[in-house]
């Protein structure tokens, strides 16, 4: 049971996410987005910017943002990259990655260009 309990939450989280997107004006395009690389939670434009965006929920949000791993980090771009692929600029499009943090209360922190080095 709990599984399907973190499942549904997850699915809360990221619609929380996206409405807080769509209401600053960021439309959300596309929700759990799947590609050969792996999958997006959430894809939204800020005119001919794309963000990536990755849903995590946890008790806190420092809890939240520890668990987005090195490699979690390395597949999401993978992913980015196929669908980049379909754009009309391409690879040359431009793109941010965000981190959305959400804790047990529902509160959101949104990390703009989470994975920037």
């Amino acid at each position: 049971m709990t599984g399907l309990v973190s499942y549904r939450a997850g699915l809360s989280a990221e619609a929380a996410v996206a409405r807080l997107y769509t209401r600053s004006g960021r439309p959300v395009t596309a929700t759990r987005w799947r590609g050969q690389g792996g999958e997006i939670d959430l894809i939204a434009r800020d005119g001919a910017e794309v963000i990536f965006i990755e849903v995590k929920q946890a008790s806190t949000h420092a809890r939240a943002a520890e668990r987005v791993s090195p490699h979690q980090m390395r597949r999401i771009m993978n992913a980015a990259s196929e669908f980049l692929a379909g754009e009309p600029d391409g690879q040359g499009t431009a793109v941010r990655f965000d981190v959305a943090l959400v804790d047990r209360q529902g509160s959101i922190e949104i990390v703009e260009n989470a994975f920037a080095a």
